[in-house]
């Protein structure tokens, strides 16, 4: 850890000494900006987005699986000697404090898909699950960023759900990488990696996320359109149920009785015949008067 301390050959005093100091600045940017910090407030932000307070509420159930258990068990092993800080500087103790987060957010979306949180939460959790596992596996071979991924990542995918002006939160991300090369715990290829993986990430989840959701929204409109012919047809706007009297109901009887003889009596347009039936005995008279004098010469 000799290395922290300062630049390789520098001097006490040199400010490349001071900035690997624990009270350096770089030290407590490195620290207010860590990735706790950063998701904490990524998927109360997501969770309110979606739902509101609600959404803010789930949220903060994300939070405990993402960001304070992983925490938690961070300062446990410091406390037990198994790493020396909260950065985890060594391989083999940052695989196994990736192999911790990544049951930890593998449990968190579980439950938060049983109980039904919101979609776009869910969603970000499980892109979550999946980028630490990436992370998991470069840093057998490479020690990466987790730092900045995880910055970059909470940057983008809340410019993706809450829109552009969000993107000025990369001069955060800036901030950090410098804070994490001035400590000596990454190169700046390093910071660079990490921040585009986040990104690229965020992106990849928000892009999957609309495309389930355009889905979905398709496939109602699909089902809506197919019921609402039965629908219609079932159950007419103008067949309101209507309360009316017994003498209503004989009034309409009566007056359906008398239109349907007077229609019975009338001869379709344009046809030749006795307009209704005569009694026995009594000529009819044709629709046409030359044909009514042949029937019946007068003197």
């Amino acid at each position: 850890m000799g290395a922290r301390q300062g630049l390789p050959g520098s001097p006490a005093g040199s400010p490349g000494s001071l900035a690997g100091r624990p009270g350096s600045l770089a030290a407590r940017v490195s620290y207010l900006l860590e990735p706790k910090n950063w998701l904490i407030v990524t998927v109360v932000a997501v969770g309110f987005h979606a739902d509101g307070l609600a959404g803010a509420g789930w949220g903060l159930l994300a939070a405990l699986f993402a960001a304070v258990l992983p925490a938690l068990f961070i300062w446990f092993g410091i406390r037990r000697g198994r790493w020396e800080d909260r950065n985890v500087g060594a391989r083999r103790a940052r695989l196994v404090v990736l192999g911790f987060i990544t049951a930890s957010v593998a449990t968190g979306l579980i439950l938060l898909a049983v109980l039904g949180a919101p979609v776009l939460l869910t969603g970000y959790l499980a892109i979550m699950l999946v980028s630490v596992a990436g992370l998991a596996l470069i840093t057998m071979v490479w020690k990466i960023s987790i730092h900045c991924a995880v910055a970059s990542g909470s940057v983008a995918i809340l410019a993706f759900t809450y829109g552009p002006l969000v993107l000025a939160g990369y001069l955060l991300v800036g901030l950090l990488g410098w804070s994490r090369v001035a400590v000596r715990d990454h190169s700046w290829l390093q910071v660079a990696g990490g921040t585009v993986l986040g990104a690229a990430a965020a992106a990849l989840a928000y892009t999957a996320f609309l495309g389930v959701n355009m889905q979905e929204s398709t496939t109602a409109r699909g089902h809506s359109a197919c019921a609402s012919p039965a629908t219609r047809s079932a159950s007419p706007t103008w067949l309101s149920p209507r309360i009316s009297s017994v003498q209503n109901h004989a009034r309409r009887a009566s007056s359906a009785a008398t239109a349907a003889a007077a229609a019975w009596g009338r001869r379709a347009q344009g046809t030749a015949g006795p307009r209704r039936q005569a009694p026995a005995g009594q000529v009819t008279s044709p629709a046409k008067p030359a044909a009514a004098a042949r029937m019946c010469p007068i003197g």
